[in-house]
């Protein structure tokens, strides 16, 4: 199973990536400067 490094997962481009990996279930190490966007 891999392990992604990805940044910039608040939004856009980023975020799109980590929830479509996700749903591939497989494992997504994330960075992001506004954690209250990932209330939604």
């Amino acid at each position: 199973m891999k392990t992604w490094f990805i940044t910039g997962t608040s939004a856009g481009f980023g975020r799109l990536l980590t929830e479509k990996i996700l749903a591939r279930g497989e494992r997504v190490a994330a960075t992001l400067r506004k954690p209250d966007a990932l209330a939604d």
